[in-house]
């Protein structure tokens, strides 16, 4: 106590408990004293408070950590082990770092941030792979790989065991864990089995996880996977162990809660095809998915979640069968819950018929609709001597029916299981496997029942499973470093155990009140009373009820509701229910759930713990033994027995543990509740870890990491050769009281605190070294600065005066030269513009004026073609009409005629009876005779007059319409001088008016006319002053707007090249990656053709003891002859075609299709990228030169329409400059003065201009009438064409030719009535047509006026601001508008332009196709090649070497498969195998032998491939044969005969130029050959870099005693495996010039040597940087200043080899970044900025990981604060990058090949006789 006493001094920190916070931290303000019972405390609100002791205890409350401290990656790492640190360290991190992950000892802590976090990718389980666990950050994938790494090592099981709360991220923690052994172990078969095991996630999340209030994902099951591994530890298969399933769920949920997710997939989709037959509607339609209220969880799609668990069962080998089965089941469950019961009576209930929902269950299931209605309200009691049936209250056919869903989703809950595991098992003998159990956590609600209970007691065993397992590694520490074990007292929960499963415990007096005929759950509880209330002090009885029980649990007292737990221990279900069930005849799916009852109910299956909290216990059938009843295994039993194997299991394993805690109840991100969180801590046995590690020594270090951190606080006489031995004597002088440490054999173990002793000493000492440190070297600093100030001072005075002086001559002979140059440059540039301007205004004004012209004409000639049309067309109307008329009229007369014409016939008759009235009647109709053709003579003469005075009416109306024309004309033209007159009345009036008032004023203020003189000559001075500043504003406006001009023009100008500058550089990023997609694509098809040839080989092997079956031939030939199409022919291939036969026999067919299908897809996509490539450089070119023509043709024309516009600006500014100040003293703005004239001038212009547009208007209005008009006549003319409905009845008249007079003068006459009333309609609408347009020009008028009187009421100032800003606007508008027409024009100019290039090449490709004829590889040319034609020199030395055809194996044999690097090949010419294959190649080229040059090339690539193959891993090879490729492929370009490949060839080498074959696609194909070989290295340099980079370039000091060891936790101490050896920095800068000088040595291209020393800087600073971000140690300043030098070392050796110019440098760009992010100030906003600057190459989530990570080493760096955090992901909100934290390691940057010709001349080769090549010719 005395020591700890010591550290309660002032200005100490300590923990304080709080009721909010929990614990509260406070600082003392006066030291503590033996005694005291109270401490005086400042909280870190400032404010003072008075801490009381305990007086019994007298405990002093928890010292605080150190800030060094706070944020450690393990809580075991704290000097002070405790609750509050514990919370705190987890808050800082989680709040602060934003770091999920935390270490305590061997528990991982995971706290839910419910947020989607990015560190969950394949880069950052690469990063994980293969690392020490204490070596990166805490991570879900660490425990993983420990475990994994375990089993490897140790040859022992190991378990992951993953606990906690409902939402706590249990289920998420068990799916990654599970991820992580897929990726990094991969599959031992084909069968993708790592695959499979994903796939039972999704499955089982369907079936086994719901909506809670707590999580919208939560698992309502526990399940223990076991992973099976074989001897090479790859994943073979996996095991399913599921316990206590929540049954009661399927027929029940609380309120914001769902059934199981499946549910509500399958109604989601209910409207598929394929689920109609099921009935399902809305989850909202169905009881048991209704309950909840709740029945979708936001962002989750149930109908794809659905398509996601139907693939998982695809690939797990359920069919679609299988599946609609389960469907099936699933919807039956659905209807049964809807199937209502009613009341028959009290005590009987009855299902009304027809019930639409158990018709559409029976037909789903099977069975009868009678014999499901009548078990489902009755069932059968058997006595000992009968048999009857009871019927069921409804109540208790209601709970039938809910058991009987349960009992049925219980089935197919373990039928699926049980499937999933038969999917996952393997014939491979397993080896090992890694468990992971994802299990409940404690629980305690309100009210707890049955589930709680064996949940709790699951929790309880798994509790005391982990105290043993921390008591046994704490006890092996002790033993391992031979330091005294003391005995620590913990807390042992075997007595609470006891109480539960113990004889005479809860669950034996449960299942003995079960087998009880009338057992309760009172007796039940009675009997609890009874046995445990005075004997066990854990348990407990309530206060205030007799049917409830407390049980003290490890983590907090439980209070169990009894009721409810005899039947859910029974779980029971109507046997004849049951027995209908099984009776389906149409479903045997069903029949296969129940058909084995026993087998479900026993606890040694694997699937036994599945029934869980309300698990079901049928009855057995009749034909049983009714004894075994009495035999038949509770709920609670089968638990105990499946929960005792899952603990045996457990403890044959090495466990690993992971704690998952839930921060808040409300799901909020990154929301942390102290409360819930310590709660939760207790719960899981964290705190119980902390309390058993801090009971002993909790701090422990190595005796190097003590030397290197506490070096400063040693002399130099106590440093000795032995570190333990100096370790030692510097502790015992430090630290008096030895019982505060222990020396192990390896370690020193520490008390709780005594770090933080050390470390406060440690900080003392370095701050008196600082201040000293300080006080010299600024003195040194101040006196050196002074004198280089005083020095420099004198020498810039010197220079600076000489200098001056040579300035001013030199300025004075510059500035006359300039003057010169300046006069003529500005006279060519401003003719040139005015050219250009010039130019410009003709061709718009041709343009738009023929534009105009066009559209008048076409207006004016469709307008009389319109007249015309309308002239015929009235014309013939009117005739028709006329007709009828007439006609009708004739009609009406004859009618009227014939009726006089009777009577007087009647009376004729009486008359004719007489003689003498026969001759009156002689006479009578002599005289009417006569009196008719007078008559006739008079009509025919009327009719002649009435014709002429139509025509005379006609021609007045013509001349009448011509003059109302002309008055029109004549009234507009007197309205515009109305108009300028009345104005000018106006103006008169008011002048006239003004000056008679001021004639009055005179005569009336005679005698005071000077003093107003004098007053109005002031006036008018301030006036001119005024309008001189107008005029300077003006002025200034003028420059101003110059000034912009020029700007605008010179920022277009940057635009458009910053604009040219990205197009190409984008187009230049397309091609890259282009380029990289197509040899990724290569790498992919070696690697299929790599397993391909593997499967050849292995059934080749198997073929001689498979046994004979079936034999087929294979269809797929090597993947080299599938992919180029060439024949080999040799030997070997001819026997490996004979022996395929055999060999396909143990193939898997599917299989060898999918790598048939893949490798056509591959030559597809090869080709397709190929043209695409070639494409993309065509674009490139092209584009670039259009954009930059079009651009600027553009940017011309725009800057002169800007000009012209602005031109007139300035001239319209002149104009009101001139008339103010020629004016100024008279009266700017009065009527008839300059300014006013001005202003009536530019309203006039505006009134034209709109009287412009408005003509335009009714130009078209008047198209689109004449057009509406034309139609509308149309359909008349189309009516009017019917008969007429009128009878020619005049025909019954006897006088031919008075009848056809008549008619004709009738036609006469309608027709000149129509026309008169057509031309009064025309004259009508054309008066209204004028008198509407002369309505809107006096309107506009008044409008005019209106705004002109405005502008005078304005003063002078506002009056011309006002009228210039309208007529700007105006100017502005216009502008923009024909702007907007010339970049339409623009584009299309551009894109006729783009077309016709397009089809001039088209044109010029086919007349060259139709010229000229290609040759296919390995075709002749058509023309016979006469012997003349080829050259050849019989004496002299070709280059050229001849072999036999049966020769080429041997030569492929001696010289590519048996040639070694570092043997034979060292003393060669760099690529001489290249040049005698070339050499070969061209004899069979002279000869004319297609057949040898295509085995050959065959040959060659087939054997390049297959010593890669055999001997990739050795760099040398790999490197050797690189280079020898690449030599080839030039030789093939050199001496193709290509212009573009013979610029640098020599007369002699042209000569020696292929002549028969054009190889072209052949050179294709070896190029890819060598990006295949280029992947090949750099997989092989990576390889060995791999080792090496992390620990030369981040872990070791370079510079030494930079670096603090700070305390280490658990977690690093207890590494995996022990180091191998320490890489350094100058192991990597060795390895690198080793394989530069392999390189060199090998004659490897210089530009490809770049690109191979690029990409290993690459993986350098990517493998780097993604460690620095994963590890929390490495982020610190001095880490920073490490990395710095390394990257300069680095730099350096880049400078010794010439290789600056490669772009390896720029690769180190992040990581140099990252330093320098490490070692900036990271406080102010400056700091901010500067920062958000300076890591251009980081991207936004890499450089908020480095701020959070970094972690002060000393107490004089600070911790970076949460708001500088926040300040920086501000800033970088805007960037557009990829979110993803990692640098992509596997990333490969796209290899070219430039060509390098070669000045070796063929015929100086000679070829070694070590090659064995004796064979060969020389031709």
């Amino acid at each position: 106590m005395a020591a700890s006493e010591e550290l309660y001094t002032k200005s100490a920190r300590v923990w304080i408990p709080d009721a909010e916070e929990v614990w509260k931290s406070a600082e003392l303000t006066k030291d503590y004293k033996s005694g005291d019972v109270s401490l005086q405390l400042m909280l870190e609100d400032g404010k003072n408070i008075e801490h009381k002791l305990d007086p019994k205890t007298r405990n002093l409350p928890y010292l605080r950590n150190p800030d060094i401290l706070v944020g450690e990656n393990d809580l075991t790492a704290l000097s002070y082990l405790h609750e509050p640190a514990v919370l705190h360290n987890l808050k800082v991190r989680f709040i602060d770092s934003k770091l999920i992950y935390t270490y305590c000892g061997i528990v991982l802590v995971a706290i839910n941030p419910y947020e989607t976090l990015p560190i969950y990718g394949t880069d950052i389980i690469n990063a994980y792979s293969g690392q020490n666990m204490g070596d990166m950050d805490p991570h879900i994938f660490a425990v993983a790989e420990e475990a994994y790494k375990q089993m490897a090592r140790d040859e022992r099981n190991q378990s992951i065991i993953v606990s906690g709360e409902s939402g706590a991220g249990k289920t998420v923690s068990a799916k990654y864990a599970m991820r992580y052994f897929a990726t990094v172990s991969g599959s031992a078969s084909e069968a993708n089995v790592e695959e499979k095991v994903l796939a039972s996630n999704p499955i089982m999340e369907a079936i086994g996880n719901a909506k809670t209030t707590r999580n919208d994902n939560s698992s309502r099951f526990g399940k223990y996977i076991e992973i099976g591994f074989d001897n090479r530890y790859r994943i073979i298969g996996a095991n399913m162990r599921t316990y206590l399933l929540e049954k009661s769920r399927v027929v029940f949920q609380a309120d914001e809660e769902r059934n199981y997710h499946i549910f509500y997939q399958l109604c989601a989709s209910a409207h598929l095809p394929e689920f109609k037959a099921l009935k399902l509607s809305s989850a909202n339609d169905f009881l048991y998915t209704r309950q909840g209220r709740s029945p979708v969880i936001d962002g989750v799609d149930d109908t794809k979640e659905l398509c996601t668990t139907r693939n998982a069962f695809s690939l797990l080998g359920i069919n679609e069968s299988y599946q609609m089965g389960l469907f099936q089941v699933l919807a039956a469950i659905l209807h049964l819950g809807n199937v209502e019961i009613k009341d028959r009576d009290a005590d009987s209930s009855v299902i009304p018929p027809n019930n639409r929902h158990l018709m559409a269950f029976c037909e789903l299931v099977g069975v009868t609709y009678q014999d499901m209605s009548q078990w489902l309200c009755h069932r059968k009691l058997k006595t000992a001597t009968e048999t009857y049936i009871k019927p069921l209250p409804r109540l208790q056919a209601t709970n039938a029916r809910d058991a009987l869903s349960k009992h049925i989703y219980a089935k197919l809950f373990n039928w699926i299981v049980e499937h999933v595991n038969k999917a996952l098992v393997t014939n491979v003998k397993q080896h090992s496997f890694i468990g992971v159990l994802d299990i409940y956590g404690f629980e305690t609600f309100e009210i707890n029942s049955f589930e709680q209970f064996c949940i709790n007691y699951a929790n309880e065993k798994l509790q005391q499973q982990f105290n043993m397992h921390v008591f046994k590694l704490e006890q092996e520490e002790y033993m391992k470093e031979q330091i005294p074990w003391t005995l620590i007292d913990f807390y042992d929960n075997q007595p609470c155990i006891n109480l539960i499963e113990a004889k005479m415990g809860v669950l034996d007096l449960l299942d003995e009140e079960c087998r009880m005929p009338k057992g309760s759950d009172d007796s039940w509880a009675q009997k609890l009373y009874n046995t445990h209330l005075k004997t066990c002090s854990l348990f407990e009885k309530p206060r205030m009820s007799n049917r409830a029980f407390i049980i003290q649990h490890f983590a907090d007292k439980v209070e169990y509701q009894c009721e409810g737990f005899l039947e859910k221990n029974k779980d029971t279900v109507n046997e004849e229910q049951i027995n209908v069930m099984k009776a389906s005849k149409k479903f045997d799916l069903l029949v296969e759930l129940f058909q084995d009852e026993e087998k479900a109910t026993s606890p040694t299956g694997h699937v036994q713990g599945t029934g869980g909290r309300t698990r079901l216990s049928i009855k057995p059938d009749k034909s049983r033994d009714t004894s075994s009843k009495e035999h038949k295994k509770t709920v609670g039993c089968q638990f105990r027995n499946s929960l005792q194997m899952l603990m045996d299991t457990l403890n044959a394993t090495t466990p690993h543990y992971v704690r998952c805690i839930k921060p808040n109840d409300f799901k909020l991100a990154f929301s942390f509740d102290p409360k819930r969180a310590v709660q939760q801590l207790r719960a899981c046995g964290v705190l119980e870890t902390i309390r058993i590690s801090a009971a002993g020594f909790p701090s422990r270090w190595t005796y190097q990491e003590f030397f290197s951190r506490y070096r400063v606080l040693m002399k130099q006489k106590d440093v000795l050769a032995d570190k333990k031995l100096t370790c030692k004597n510097v502790l015992e002088k430090l630290v008096q009281d030895q019982d505060k440490y222990q020396f192990g054999k390896t370690k020193i173990f520490f008390r709780a605190g005594q770090v933080a002793y050390l470390e406060k000493l440690r900080a003392d000492k370095l701050r008196a070294a600082c201040i000293r440190i300080q006080k010299t070297i600024r003195c040194w600093l101040a006196r050196k600065k002074y004198l280089r100030k005083r020095s420099a001072a004198i020498t810039i005075q010197r220079f600076t005066r000489g200098y001056q002086a040579r300035c001013l001559a030199k300025f004075l002979r510059r500035t006359q030269a300039a003057t010169i140059i300046q006069k003529y440059q500005r006279m060519y540039v401003e003719r040139k513009r005015y050219k250009q301007k010039q130019a410009a205004a003709l061709a718009m004004q041709t343009i738009l004026r023929a534009y105009m012209a066009r559209q008048k004409y076409q207006a004016l000639l469709r307008e009389h073609k319109a007249v015309i049309i309308q002239k015929h067309v009235r014309g013939w109307l009117a005739r028709c009409w006329y007709k009828r008329c007439l006609e009708a009229i004739v009609y009406l007369q004859c009618c009227i005629r014939r009726m006089r014409a009777k009577r007087e016939l009647k009376k004729l008759k009486i008359e004719a009876r007489s003689v003498e009235h026969f001759k009156k009647l002689n006479k009578g109709m002599e005289n009417k005779i006569m009196q008719l053709q007078r008559k006739i003579d008079e009509q025919s003469k009327e009719n002649r007059l009435v014709n002429e005075r139509l025509v005379s009416l006609e021609s007045s109306y013509t001349v009448e319409s011509e003059r109302m024309r002309g008055e029109l004309s004549r009234l507009r033209g007197v309205e515009e001088d109305a108009k300028n007159k009345a104005n000018q009345v106006s103006s008169l009036l008011e002048e006239l008016e003004r000056l008679k008032k001021e004639l009055s004023a005179t005569q009336q203020e005679k005698k005071t006319i000077e003093d107003w003189a004098q007053s109005y000559r002031d006036e008018m001075e301030k006036m001119v002053a005024e309008l001189k500043d107008q005029n300077g504003l003006l002025k200034k406006e003028k420059d101003d707007l110059n000034r912009l001009i020029q700007e605008q023009s010179q920022q277009m100008t940057e635009k458009m090249t910053r604009a040219i500058a990205e197009e190409t550089q984008q187009l230049e990023t397309d091609l890259n990656e282009e380029r990289s997609r197509y040899q990724n694509l290569l790498s992919e098809h070696l690697r299929l053709e790599e397993k391909y040839d593997d499967l050849k080989e292995e059934m080749a092997l198997s073929s001689n003891v498979s046994k004979p079956g079936h034999r087929r031939t294979d269809s797929t030939h090597s993947s080299n002859e599938s992919e180029y199409t060439y024949n080999s022919e040799y030997a070997e291939l001819e026997d490996g075609t004979r022996g395929r036969e055999d060999v396909t026999r143990g193939i898997d067919t599917s299989l060898t299709l999918k790598l048939q299908k893949r490798v056509t897809e591959l030559e597809q996509d090869k080709q397709l990228l190929r043209n695409e490539l070639e494409n993309r450089e065509e674009q490139l070119q092209r584009a670039s030169a259009m954009a930059r023509g079009a651009e600027l043709e553009y940017e011309s024309l725009k800057r002169q329409e800007l000009e012209s516009e602005n031109k007139k600006l300035k001239h319209n500014l002149e104009e009101m400059r001139k008339s103010l100040l020629g004016n100024a003293a008279t009266g700017a703005g009065a009527p008839g003065s300059p300014a006013y004239k001005v202003l009536l001038e530019q309203l006039s212009a505006s009134c034209e201009e709109l009287e412009v547009r408005k003509e335009e208007v009714l130009i078209l209005r008047s198209q689109l009438v004449s057009q509406k008009e034309a139609m509308h006549h149309k359909d008349e003319k189309e009516t009017m064409t019917e008969p007429s409905v009128y009878k020619d009845d005049v025909s019954k008249l006897k006088d031919d030719e008075v009848k056809q007079a008549y008619v004709g003068l009738k036609d006469t006459n309608r027709l000149l009535e129509h026309q008169l009333q057509t031309q009064r309609r025309t004259y009508d609408n054309e008066v209204e047509s004028l008198r509407s347009e002369l309505q809107n020009v006096k309107e506009e008028n008044n409008r005019q006026q209106q705004l002109l009187a405005q502008n005078l009421q304005l003063p002078p100032e506002a009056r011309i601001e006002a009228s210039l800003q309208h007529e700007i606007t105006r100017l502005t508008n216009e502008n923009l508008d024909l702007m907007e027409q010339l970049e339409k024009q623009d584009r299309t100019i551009r894109k006729l332009k783009k077309q016709l290039k397009v089809y001039s090449k088209r044109i010029g490709e086919m007349g060259a196709g139709q010229t000229e004829g290609q040759t296919s590889p390995g075709q002749m040319v058509d023309e016979p090649i006469h012997p003349v034609n080829i050259p050849r020199r019989e004496k002299d030395f070709q280059g050229m070497l001849e072999y036999k055809k049966e020769d080429e194996m041997k030569l492929v044999k001696n010289l590519i498969l048996e040639l070694k690097p570092r043997g034979v090949a060292v003393n060669l010419i760099p690529g001489l195998p290249a040049y005698i294959l070339f050499m070969c190649l061209r004899h069979a080229d002279y000869v004319n032998d297609d057949q040898k040059v295509r085995t050959l090339l065959t040959s060659t690539i087939n054997s390049i491939k297959k010593i890669l193959k055999k001997r990739g891993d050795d760099f040398e090879t790999v490197s050797f044969w690189l280079a020898n490729t690449c030599r080839f492929l030039h030789c093939l370009k050199q001496y193709s005969g290509d212009e573009q490949f013979m610029k640098h060839n020599t007369s002699r080498q042209n000569e020696h130029c292929l002549s028969n074959f054009d190889l072209a696609e052949y050179r294709q194909v070896i190029s890819d050959l060598a990006i295949q070989i280029y992947q090949q290295l750099i997989k092989c340099m990576e390889n060995i870099l791999q080792p090496m980079i992390v620990s030369g370039m981040l872990e070791h000091e370079t510079i030494q005693g930079v670096s603090g060891v700070k305390p280490t936790g658990l977690r690093k101490r207890t590494s995996s495996i022990a180091d191998e050896g320490t890489y350094t920095l100058d192991s990597i800068l060795r390895q690198l010039s080793a394989f530069h000088s392999t390189m060199c040595q090998h004659g490897t291209d210089p530009e490809l040597i770049k690109q191979v020393v690029k990409q290993q800087f690459y993986i350098i600073g990517a493998v780097t940087l993604n460690n620095l971000l994963l590890r929390k140690d490495m982020c610190s300043w001095s880490k920073g200043m490490q990395i710095r030098y390394n990257v300069s070392q680095l730099e350096e050796w880049l400078r010794d080899k010439g290789l600056m110019t490669c772009g390896a440098k720029e690769t180190l760009e992040p990581l140099i970044q990252a330093a320098q992010l490490l070692q900036v100030k990271k406080k102010t906003d400056e700091d901010a900025e500067a920062i958000c600057s300076m890591c251009h190459a980081l991207t936004t989530a890499q450089i908020v990981k480095v701020l959070n990570l970094y972690t002060p080493v000393n107490e004089f760096e600070e911790r970076v604060s949460v708001a500088f955090i926040r300040t920086i992901q501000t800033r970088l909100r805007d960037r557009c990058e990829s979110p993803q934290l990692l640098m992509d390691t596997k990333m490969i940057y796209p290899v070219t090949f430039p060509f390098n010709p070669s000045c070796l001349a063929l015929e100086t080769i000679q070829i070694p006789s070590s090659l064995n090549l004796g064979f060969l010719t020389r031709v």
